[in-house]
């Protein structure tokens, strides 16, 4: 049996009796002191002495409202596992300064209006101190809509727009789309390309990804030679895009979607099999990947945290631990984001003290300046809610693995 903390779908219906401590499970307590040198080390978690556990210890409640059943289905499942993980762990340890740790799960199909519902219910909850991660543009939207005050770390997604909304409570753990765009564009101009073709869907993200290639085509002095558009996020009529761009004969194609990015992959391979192909974070889970088959080998794909088989990253040896811990093998990059937006909220945690509330828990990510995570710096601080700027470029190996 899992010894994962139980789960109230779908959102919020309290247990009869909070759960007590685990059978077996360590009899140690996470040290929250602020000078602690451990707080900014490699480990995220070190115990401390072995106090006496209470019977039925407090109980502090984190939510997720994602995608489990529509268009964005795998990527939610992987953010779900990565941050569980990091939850069960937390309490095997004994918990937050003695708080046992629960995730209230809820699926919004990646429909915003179910997010909306899903995250006015949750939040009616006194226990719920944050929510985490929720998945796409229109969902984040939906959620900092309808959560005033109420902290969101790591939302994935990076749409520029949603940065510059001024919402107070949102904190970013991941690099916008304008970075990873930059970073794309810089890599083909370092690999003599010059002539480059974007596909994005029409929408939000899209009117994103469009300003964002713009901008960094003039800045490397690559000429933009077409853009096509997708019907929207979920749309698989993708054919017609593929046809736009192959027409135009592009050296590099930057495939700025999501779920449906390999059914245009194989749409284009289909007409043009010389132009070098690469992909935003969104198109690199692995569903999308598998999806892809061998026409992914070779593609570049810019990740904004580190690639979930990069184990120089204490980050992801402690992901790859914890996953394997929750018995699954199934690592993924949306899985370390996850993960990263839970190990966030606990270090929040930690430092709101033995009683937090939602307002400690904000002004203590604001207090985040410098935390590192192992090898992942995190930034916050009071005019700062964009808390990590990292971007590498990772390539599909030959076993379907992504590589630094």
């Amino acid at each position: 049996m899992s010894d994962a903390p139980p789960e109230t779908p779908p959102w919020g219906a309290t247990p009869a009796a909070k759960p007590g401590p685990e059978r077996g499970a360590p009899r140690r307590q996470v040290l929250g002191a602020l000078t602690v040198p451990w707080l900014t080390s490699p480990w995220l978690i070190a115990p401390i002495g072995q106090p006496a556990r209470a019977a039925n210890p407090p109980l502090l409640r984190l939510g997720v409202v994602v995608d489990q059943t529509g268009i964005g289905r795998v990527n939610g499942a992987d953010l779900l596992a990565g941050s569980r993980a990091l939850v069960q762990r937390v309490n095997r340890e004994g918990g937050v300064l003695g708080a046992r740790l629960e995730l209230l799960v809820a699926d919004d199909a990646f429909d915003p209006t179910q997010t909306r519902a899903h995250t006015q219910a949750m939040v009616q909850d006194p226990a719920l101190m944050a929510l985490l991660h929720p998945l796409g543009t229109r969902p984040t939207q939906a959620m900092a809509e309808a959560a005033p005050g109420v902290p969101i770390i790591g939302p994935s997604t990076g749409t520029v727009a949603l940065r510059q909304a001024g919402w107070d409570q949102v904190f970013w753990t991941r690099a916008s789309y304008a970075r990873e765009v930059d970073r794309l564009l810089h890599t083909a101009r370092t690999l003599s390309l010059r002539r480059m073709a974007l596909v994005h869907p029409q929408d939000a993200l899209g009117d994103a990804l469009r300003q964002a290639f713009h901008q960094a085509c003039e800045r490397h002095g690559l000429s933009a030679v077409a853009v096509a558009t997708t019907p929207g996020t979920e749309s698989p009529l993708v054919a017609p895009a593929a046809q736009a761009l192959a027409a135009a004969q592009p050296q590099g194609v930057l495939v700025g979607l999501a779920g449906t990015a390999p059914a245009f992959v194989h749409a284009y391979r289909a007409l043009d099999r010389g132009a070098s192909l690469y992909g935003l974070s969104i198109g690199a889970s692995a569903g999308s990947l598998q999806a892809l088959g061998p026409w992914a080998r070779g593609m570049g794909f810019s990740v904004v945290v580190p690639p979930p088989t990069a184990a120089k990253f204490g980050l992801v040896r402690r992901y790859q631990a914890d996953l394997l811990a929750a018995g699954s093998s199934a690592f993924s990059l949306f899985g370390v984001e996850g993960y990263l937006a839970a190990s966030v909220a606990v270090q929040a945690l930690l430092r709101a003290g033995p009683a937090p509330s939602r307002a400690g828990v904000l002004q203590a990510l604001q207090g985040l300046t410098d935390l590192d995570l192992g090898g992942l710096p995190i930034r916050f601080g009071r005019d700062q809610r964009e808390g990590s700027d990292y971007v590498s470029v990772a390539v599909v190996m030959a076993d379907g693995r992504l590589a630094l």
